[in-house]
């Protein structure tokens, strides 16, 4: 598999988007251990709403 026809800033975006996406959601899965219930949804809630404009970025700008 050839990567190297991949631009460098949408690999940049790529892997700021997914650090952040998987970031929040293993943080509201420790908040929810903790009991910390209200917390944890809110990290959930980044979660899907980075994952929306990740989605949105991707489909503007790149495809």
């Amino acid at each position: 598999m050839d990567v190297s026809s991949v631009d460098a800033s949408l690999f940049i975006l790529g892997v700021i988007f997914l650090l952040l996406i998987f970031g929040l959601l293993s943080m509201g899965i420790l908040k929810m251990f903790q009991q910390r219930f209200r917390t944890g949804w809110l990290c959930f809630g980044g979660a899907i709403v980075s994952f929306s404009v990740f989605m949105f970025v991707l489909n503007r700008w790149y495809l």
